[in-house]
């Protein structure tokens, strides 16, 4: 039977939630970042329960990081892909979704390419319903873990400014970076070409900068997105040399900067597109540093949508097998 935890019954986006129970995630994600470094890396606060990652699209990272935080949680765990027409329609989305409720799970994980289908999903099951990226609206615990990242290096989120930088107009990762980092008290910039910036941005309350140039001058973290190249077709810029030329992240461009940038991408890149490769490996990069806070922040997720409570985080943590 589904609990109900101090983030309510789902995860289906930031902009829902309060800035409350955004700190309680980064929060509880902290101590859970040391059963990472064990030698038996599992706890059992998940013991028990059954959790099924149902992936509309495909996916590599975001799946393998969800599923070893589930495994690191002792969680039973079923995999399920499928990127067919017959799960284009809500009516077999829920269909499929009942059959396994019929199954007696406790968790759903969903990556599906249509906006609102986590929401629609959380709204007829009982399970707890997380979004894995729905579409183009949003992917929480890419948002999440990109904040936690931030906060690690830089100690605190309020008071920073943060510029994304790229594909905007496809990009979920943008949309809960933003209302995240609002929440929390950031100033929020976004920079990219202008067939890639949605007008609508501007309500939001975030900066818009016409040249990466100004971005950079004026930031202290800059968030590169993936461009999507499977959008090249329609024309959004005219080819992948000439985005690189006026919207690359190079290290001549971050030697003008008035001050050291943190760099983050959440991947998979584009080498010499959108970012060049002495960024991505260089000093001021976290993108690894991304990769390991992202098991974390999912850990913490799956444990406080179960019931968990973030302030006995700790104590789950030493409940484990060390």
């Amino acid at each position: 039977m589904s609990q109900t935890g101090a983030l309510g019954k789902d995860l289906v986006g930031l902009e829902s939630l309060s800035r409350e129970q955004i700190v309680a995630i980064l929060d509880t994600a902290e101590p859970f970042k040391e059963i990472s470094e064990r030698r038996i890396k599992k706890v059992p606060v998940l013991r028990g329960k059954t959790i099924v990652n149902l992936f509309f699209e495909a996916s590599t990272r975001t799946r393998v990081s969800f599923e070893f935080a589930e495994k690191r949680l002792s969680a039973d765990t079923v995999n399920i892909s499928s990127t067919g027409s017959s799960v284009a329609k809500g009516e077999t989305l829920v269909d499929t979704a009942r059959n396994l409720e019929a199954m007696r799970i406790d968790m759903v994980v969903i990556r599906h390419g249509s906006s609102g289908a986590a929401g629609f999903l959380a709204d007829r099951i009982p399970s707890n319903v997380v979004n894995a990226g729905d579409g183009a609206h949003e992917h929480p615990t890419q948002g999440l873990l990109d904040m936690l990242t931030i906060r690690d290096r830089m100690g605190r989120i309020g008071g920073l400014k943060v510029c994304i930088v790229g594909d905007i107009l496809h990009s979920r990762v943008a949309r809960s970076n933003i209302y995240g980092l609002l929440k929390l008290g950031a100033e929020v910039a976004v920079c990219g070409p202008p067939t890639l910036l949605p007008r609508s941005f501007g309500e939001l309350g975030v900066r818009v900068f016409p040249r990466v140039e100004e971005a950079i001058q004026w930031a202290d973290v800059l968030n590169v997105l993936r461009l999507q190249l499977e959008r090249m077709e329609a024309g959004y810029v005219p080819s992948l040399r000439e985005y690189n030329r006026i919207w690359g992240i190079s290290s001549e461009r971050l030697e003008k900067a008035p001050r050291d940038l943190l760099i983050l991408h959440p991947g998979p890149m584009n080498r010499g597109v959108e970012i060049d490769s002495d960024v991505a490996d260089g000093p001021h990069s976290v993108i690894l540093n991304q990769v390991t806070n992202g098991v974390a922040v999912r850990m913490a997720v799956l444990y406080l949508l179960s019931g968990g409570q973030p302030e006995k985080a700790e104590a789950a943590k030493g409940g484990g097998e060390a």
